[in-house]
């Protein structure tokens, strides 16, 4: 028997006011001191203002003494009054994947340029997923430019905070089965939010490493356009499963897609590329559904997946309910028309190719 394993049965004590902090993470445990007599004394330190529960936890470090010590050995609980410095919190620089560890596939939205219909693709998959039974969370990574609180009618909320792991975790917004977080839910509608590259750099890892997400099927992060830092920042510090490029089908979008896979396939980089959308594939009026206009040209994103070697997991209408649904806050694929059934499909085509 020595300090550190009386040490180790203490850490059975907690604080039940320090978000069940145990005494001696707390350094509430003075010292620990074997007499020559024999037995086992244990002096707690307590700040100069009255713990109300200080007599409970005397109470307690006696019990469990008593409960671990062998037949005969006697124990006694003395304290000492001094000042308890608090646990230091994680800044930013200390934040790892903690919170990601109850998440089982993390997969970015990315494009290769704006205007293709990313973030539409990306609330839309994750209300799909939901649907489908799967737990899912969507981390807004477009720092410059966040839509999901405009897309899923969150503007104006305020998430919650907790402690946790040494830290202030983020409780995200929860709303259509689904678990939002966004830089939009913490900065007034319109405010230009004026950062270099670092600032921008740290405030994702918030986004993402300093929320409380729990237990997760998907966690889909939409990614912001281009190759940029926060890109790099993204691959490099979150544990992401793959990627899904989002494309229009024109032509010119091919050097785009290009880039976007380049980005993944790096040797620095290596992360698999589960597939390519194509949003915007064909033009169907509300009152015809069964019609087709290939206004951007037919088979272009099947043409792209074939030229870069990857697999076309899903395609995408330019149907008027699924602008009318991001602009109103609820996501077409809540709904029952084809442009509901397109995301459907590709959340499955999804799922499938993640757990392979």
């Amino acid at each position: 028997m020595d300090k550190q394993q009386i040490l180790d049965w203490l850490r059975e004590v907690k604080h039940p006011a320090m978000q069940e902090m145990d005494i001696v993470e707390l350094g509430m445990v003075d010292a620990v001191e074997f007499p020559k007599g024999g037995g086992v004394v244990v002096t707690l330190a307590f700040p100069g203002r009255k713990d109300p529960l200080s007599n409970y936890l005397i109470g307690a470090t006696r019990a469990t003494l008593i409960r671990h010590l062998p037949a005969g050995v006697e124990s006694s609980v003395k304290t000492v009054t001094k000042e308890v410095p608090a646990p230091k919190k994680k800044t930013v620089k200390d934040l790892d994947d903690t919170q990601l560890r109850g998440v089982k596939h993390i997969i970015g939205i990315a494009s290769g340029k704006g205007g293709v219909g990313k973030s539409t693709v990306a609330v839309n998959l994750a209300c799909a997923l939901a649907r489908q039974g799967y737990k899912v969370g969507l981390a807004d990574a477009d720092v410059y430019g966040p839509s999901v609180p405009t897309m899923t009618s969150t503007e104006g909320a305020q998430p919650d905070a907790v402690e946790g792991d040494g830290m202030e975790l983020i409780l995200p917004i929860e709303k259509y089965g689904v678990k939002w977080m966004s830089i939009g839910y913490f900065a007034p509608r319109g405010q230009a939010l004026i950062w270099r590259g670092p600032m921008a750099c740290n405030a994702l890892k918030q986004m993402i490493l300093q929320v409380a997400w729990g237990e997760l099927d998907f966690l889909l992060i939409d990614m912001p356009p281009g190759t940029g830092d926060i890109h790099i920042t993204l691959v490099q510090d979150i544990p992401m499963t793959g990627a899904l490029i989002v494309t229009t089908p024109q032509n010119v979008a091919l050097a785009d897609v290009e880039r976007g896979v380049d980005l993944f396939q790096n040797k620095n980089v290596n992360r698999k590329i589960l597939g390519l959308v194509e949003n915007m594939a064909w033009f169907t009026p509300a009152e015809h559904p069964e019609e087709k206009y290939y206004i951007f040209g037919r088979d272009g994103g099947a043409e792209m997946a074939r030229k870069a070697g990857l697999e076309l997991l899903g395609q995408i209408p330019l149907v008027q309910g699924i602008r009318e649904g991001g602009d109103s806050g609820e996501p077409a694929a809540l709904g029952t028309g084809p442009e509901a059934g397109a995301f459907l499909a590709l959340a499955a085509a999804l799922a499938a190719k993640a757990t392979l």
